[in-house]
């Protein structure tokens, strides 16, 4: 389990991170009901903090919660007791909000460098009740991703009624020719944040695409906050374009890190 850098809880300011925050007849661990945030900082500044706060407090709503109070204070207090570059998570409980700062995954670069490669999973027809809200419930998704690793891939794509969704935590996209393609925000794709910077840097036809679709792409990428634009090559053993990182993945990631460095 990685160690956290810091640890805040409402109400109680910074607290030891090796010490327990939530109770154990919080709704978040008896049902799985909590909103959640991941969110990149840079050099002591998160990413897109603004649009992930929409984010967070349109969850807590779908979730019947508490409104996240003063969680700039706390996103504040956690950043300012960590290093400048960490991985930044809001919690929203039934009784808590808590915010928490994490070292960043150590080899992102060096999987950015050979792309990763995906395999498909079918999930039926996902539930409309909680679309575009983000919460802790990521059971199916990292099943599904244990289930790609032990296949030999190194993620999955989740796919209903053979259209493609989202990754396991990411957005996807890929390219045919010059055109960009994604999956358009439905039950079962969330609205990513990172999702939407780059929809506003590459325009994209959004829209319900088959798995035959991606597998003719030139090339494939998924985006999130912690691997911003990470390069697809292969899905379910069948090479994307030529099997390597893609130029607007390239493209995309470069302008995103310009846009963090602002």
């Amino acid at each position: 389990m990685t160690a956290l850098l810091a640890v805040a809880v409402a109400g109680r300011g910074l607290v030891d991170p090796a010490e327990p925050v939530f109770h154990a007849d919080d709704d978040a661990l008896l049902r799985g009901g909590a909103a959640f945030e991941t969110i990149r900082v840079y050099a002591g500044r998160p990413f897109l903090l603004a649009d992930h706060l929409t984010r967070f407090r349109f969850s807590a709503t779908a979730l019947a919660l508490p409104e996240p109070d003063d969680v700039e204070d706390l996103v504040d207090l956690v950043v300012g007791a960590a290093p400048p570059d960490h991985v930044l998570r809001l919690y929203r409980t039934a009784q808590t909000v808590v915010a928490t700062a994490a070292p960043l995954p150590d080899n992102l670069d060096h999987v950015r460098a050979h792309g990763l490669a995906l395999k498909t999973f079918e999930l039926g027809r996902p539930t409309s009740l909680l679309a575009g809200a983000k919460t802790t419930s990521y059971d199916v998704s990292f099943a599904a991703r244990r289930e790609a690793e032990r296949a030999g891939a190194d993620d999955a794509l989740l796919v209903a009624e053979g259209r493609v969704l989202e990754g396991a935590t990411a957005n996807v996209w890929w390219r045919r020719g010059e055109s960009l393609f994604t999956p358009a925000v439905r039950p079962g794709v969330l609205p990513g944040v990172t999702r939407a910077f780059v929809l506003s840097v590459e325009p994209a036809r959004e829209g319900q695409f088959d798995v035959a679709d991606l597998l003719e792409a030139d090339e494939a990428f998924l985006t999130s906050s912690i691997r911003e634009v990470m390069p697809v090559v292969a899905v379910d053993g069948s090479a994307i374009g030529d099997g390597r990182p893609g130029p607007v993945a390239a493209r995309l990631q470069a302008a995103l890190r310009l846009r963090s460095a602002a």
